[in-house]
């Protein structure tokens, strides 16, 4: 299906909403974003508002590639400057701390603040639009986008993911599918130390082979880390409930799946472990990549597929516990923790 992106004319248009305090769900490379003025706290009042989430849950600040990162920052440190000419624009979101005359509300209350530049072409026509209405007032037009979906459920990759959660309540910039499908990673440089907290498309080794450190990996046990978009235990999950399983723990649920209930089972694995299960009449069965990338750009248009194919379970294969796959399973395992904490 061809994708016709917005015109000039509509771009301006959603500028101006977001100047107005409004909320505008805009495509970037990693998923949809829920739109707001970041400098403005009625704004960001109504993005926690629309999603049902925490109010101390902080939210990622998305900047034009024209923009001054260091207008958002206490300072900028020598190895944020190196990752920001490496992956910027690209689905990398530094933490650092926040600027005294930017809202706490946009940070969740604490004092650092995560910022990124997209990539996409519409999110970056739509962020240049703003931050040149801002020329000369002293502030930059920077927007809060979390992801465009309910708090705790599958993020959106198409702008029809989009209108299936919020319908004609926001205003809508389609730009097509998501090229990478997961949220950006999320490495925190606010206490001394690079820290990642939540992996995405740009990899531990891709960040160490620039600033020449490797990152600390999450483990649960930094007590210290800020809280950071998506990473609390339970989050991503599509309605259905999820179970993330290795395969010879699926195969006994298969088995006594209750066909009289006329619901089927979804399972999503590798076909050369699936074997017979693939064709079994209580199945929906979903071939699973055997990369993780493209399982990743497909994961949560895969998930919200599987809401609506009526389907009582999804049951997923675990994957490779390897640092490639970091990301996914990461996605995966916090998707099946929320059922497990229901």
């Amino acid at each position: 299906m061809t994708i016709h992106f917005p015109s000039v004319a509509q771009i301006d248009e959603a500028a101006a909403l977001l100047d107005a305090g409004e909320l505008v769900a805009f495509p970037t490379e990693t998923v949809y974003g829920l739109g707001g003025d970041a400098e403005n706290p009625d704004a960001i009042a109504r993005i926690y508002a629309a999603k049902g989430r925490p109010a101390n849950h902080p939210v990622i600040v998305h900047l034009a590639p024209e923009a001054d990162p260091g207008y958002w920052v206490r300072e900028l440190p020598a190895d944020a400057q190196k990752l920001i000419d490496a992956f910027w624009p690209g689905p990398l979101t530094l933490i650092l701390k926040r600027a005294a005359h930017i809202p706490a509300a946009v940070s969740g209350g604490q004092d650092s603040v995560g910022v990124r530049c997209p990539s996409h072409p519409v999110a970056q026509q739509l962020l240049s639009a703003f931050h040149r209405r801002r020329l000369g007032t002293g502030k930059q037009g920077g927007v809060a986008g979390p992801s465009a979906n309910r708090f705790g459920h599958v993020s959106p990759t198409t702008a029809q993911h989009v209108r299936d959660e919020f319908g004609s309540a926001v205003h809508v910039l389609n730009g097509g599918a998501a090229d990478v499908g997961i949220e950006s990673t999320i490495l925190d440089l606010s206490r001394g130390f690079p820290a990642l907290l939540r992996p995405g498309h740009v990899s531990p080794q891709q960040i160490a082979d620039v600033i020449g450190v490797a990152p600390c990996l999450p483990d649960g046990s930094d007590a210290t880390a800020p809280r950071a978009s998506g990473t609390l235990k339970a989050h991503y999950a599509p309605r259905t409930p999820l179970a993330l399983l290795p395969f010879s723990a699926i195969v006994p649920l298969l088995a006594a799946q209750d066909r009289s209930s006329g619901k089927k089972i979804a399972l999503v694995a590798r076909a050369s472990s699936a074997g017979e299960w693939a064709h079994a009449a209580n199945v929906h069965f979903v071939a699973a990549s055997e990369d993780p990338q493209s399982y990743a750009r497909d994961l949560y248009d895969l998930l919200r597929a599987l809401d609506r194919a009526n389907v009582e379970r999804i049951l997923v294969e675990k994957l490779p516990e390897s640092i490639e796959w970091i990301a996914v399973n990461d996605r995966l395992g916090r998707a099946a923790a929320f059922e497990a904490d229901a």
